[in-house]
This record gives C-alpha cells, sequence and structure tokens, in this order.
C-alpha cells in the first residue's frame, strides 16, 4: 500500500476549532459514521480488498476506491471526526487530491485519533457493523478489532465488531458493495 502522510487540519479551521473547543466541551461526545464502497474484480479495481487494516485472501474482488477503500476505518474515521465537530473525511482528505490516491486508511483514521487526542478525549465505546454479503469476515474479525485497538490507543472491551448479510438484496447483497456502520461514544480523559 500506498504510504502517505496525514496532515492536520488546515489552519484556519484548526484555529476556530481550537477556539471553540476551548470554550464548551461536554465530558462526552457520540459519533456515527458510514461507508459504502462498490466491488469490482480485481483487474477492474485495481486493488485488493481491505477491511479493518486488514487485506482479504482469497477473494476475487476489490474495492473501488481513490484510497484503499477501507469501509470500517472510513466509517470510524467519520464517527471520531463527527463527535468532535469536525469535517468529515472526504473535506479532509478528498479523492480529488492525488497524496491520497491508494493511501493506507489507517493514515486516516490516526489522524482523526490524533485530534481526539488533542482535545482530551477517549475511546469510551465503539460499536461497528459491517454489512457485506461477501467477503466472509468471521476468519479476520479479531485482526480488525486488533488494529482498531492498536490505532485508537484503547482496550479490548471498549471495541465491538459485528457482521452482518444484506440478505442477497440490493447492490450489497448481489456483492456488488459493501458498507459499515460505526457509533462511538468519546470521553474525557482522566
Amino acid at each position: 500500500q500506498k504510504v502517505c502522510q496525514a496532515r492536520a487540519l488546515p489552519l484556519p479551521l484548526h484555529a476556530t476549532w481550537r477556539a471553540s473547543a476551548a470554550v464548551d466541551e461536554p465530558p462526552m461526545r457520540i459519533g456515527h459514521g458510514w461507508d459504502i464502497h462498490r466491488l469490482a474484480p480485481l483487474d477492474v479495481a485495481g486493488q485488493g480488498c481491505v477491511i479493518g487494516g486488514v487485506t482479504v485472501e482469497d477473494f476475487e474482488m476489490g474495492v473501488e476506491a481513490h484510497s484503499d477503500g477501507d469501509v470500517l476505518y472510513h466509517s470510524v474515521t467519520d464517527a471520531i471526526l463527527g463527535s468532535l465537530t469536525l469535517p468529515d473525511i472526504g473535506q479532509l482528505f478528498p479523492d480529488t487530491d492525488p497524496r491520497w490516491k491508494g493511501c493506507d486508511s489507517e493514515k486516516f483514521l490516526a489522524e482523526a485519533w490524533r485530534l481526539m487526542d488533542e482535545r482530551g478525549y477517549q475511546v469510551s465505546n465503539l460499536d461497528v457493523t459491517l454489512i457485506l454479503q461477501r467477503p466472509r469476515v468471521s476468519p479476520i474479525k479479531e485482526k480488525m478489532k486488533d488494529n482498531l485497538v492498536r490505532v485508537l490507543h484503547t482496550s479490548p472491551p471498549r471495541v465491538n465488531i459485528k457482521a452482518r448479510t444484506h440478505e442477497k438484496v440490493d447492490s450489497i447483497g448481489e456483492v456488488r458493495a459493501l458498507s459499515c456502520h460505526a457509533v462511538i461514544l468519546l470521553e474525557k480523559k482522566p
């Protein structure tokens, strides 16, 4: 995967964010993130399928995306950004910017964690639901969770990952797409 450098918030936004954050920080914040990406044969997608930082082996489809298209990392990144009332992943890391082409989505998630940490929060609870007909993720579920725990500097009891099919309905059920929802509760660090 491409090594790319995540950036901090643009200066005017960062200054506004810092000023507003210092005034009225609640003890807890909640955020929701959602992402969906098209699946295509590997030769069309031009890359494999990465979910939760794990490359899915023995799967004939790849994710069509500007970055590596990791729906789990993208939805968690957006949940963190939303909880902090910051712009979404597409505004901070636009798919029109060549710097993010093929980028490992862990960079986006790590930047969201950095912003959360800078603001004085930690993960209280993260609940993730993957929605995909295929690939089957049960063999990689623990590795995905380990990755989230590592990148978010938290502990396993604070992270949950579930997966469900889409009952062969619409693009997800027909294995033309996969999606993910994430809900995160942040708490002020002690």
